[in-house]
């Protein structure tokens, strides 16, 4: 049986009003509060680079996945 991921996150940029660019995926680093492992997450998605005023999202991989589980409506 495969071993299961380790938690991570799904980091994006916002490059425009309603636009997103795809930064990586990192893992989430242990000992740390939720707030702080998003903030690292950030960090280590743009290698240090991240600066105020810039917009970021750091979502838990695993939601990542269940938001992408839809089905279009029957009928």
């Amino acid at each position: 049986m495969p071993e299961p991921k380790r938690p991570g996150f799904v980091v994006l940029r916002q490059v425009g009003k309603d636009t997103w660019q795809f930064l990586g995926q990192v893992e989430r680093k242990q000992g740390l509060t939720a707030r702080a492992a998003r903030s690292q997450a950030i960090l280590d998605a743009t290698r240090g680079r991240a600066e105020a005023g810039e917009v970021y999202a750091a979502v838990l991989r695993s939601e990542w996945r269940v938001a992408l589980d839809w089905q279009p409506p029957s009928g």
